[in-house]
């Protein structure tokens, strides 16, 4: 499965910066900002921006087993960087 990494950067609500790549199985950049601003509602942080500025198309590549059967199931994979709970 190819996959699609999108690097996102956010401003919590308390003013850290939440750092998380959306992984999606097809390169619709809207699907990734909702995936992401789906993702972001289940941490308590629906009140964050995040549009296509703080999204970006970062590359794409080959999925490893847990990533293709997450998005299989959810749709997509949030990486988790920094900042993240």
């Amino acid at each position: 499965m190819e996959i699609h990494v999108y690097d996102t950067y956010v401003k919590a609500k308390d003013g850290h910066t939440i750092h998380f790549d959306v992984i999606t199985g097809e390169k619709d950049h809207d699907k990734a900002v909702e995936y992401g601003k789906k993702w972001l509602s289940s941490i308590g942080e629906e009140e964050s921006k995040m549009t296509t500025k703080e999204c970006q198309f970062c590359h794409s590549q080959g999925a490893s087993e847990p990533i293709a059967q997450a998005i299989e199931k959810d749709g997509f994979f949030i990486q988790k960087m920094e900042g993240c709970p």
